[in-house]
């Protein structure tokens, strides 16, 4: 199972294949403020739901 499938976090390998784009892409929209973040710890999460909106799909 994917587990992109059903986290509400991902890291920025699994938004990327979640939607489909290369990891660089979800880089730069991180990077310009595009793609929302949050940290958990010491690691940057996507909020699934701020990926989703940003990219149009439907969850």
């Amino acid at each position: 199972m994917n587990r992109s499938q059903d986290c509400l976090a991902l890291t920025m390998k699994d938004a990327a294949k979640l939607v489909g784009v290369d990891y660089r892409t979800i880089k730069l929209g991180i990077d310009s403020g595009t793609i929302p973040t949050v940290q958990l710890g010491p690691r940057r999460m996507i909020p699934r739901a701020g990926l989703m909106r940003v990219f149009g799909v439907g969850d």
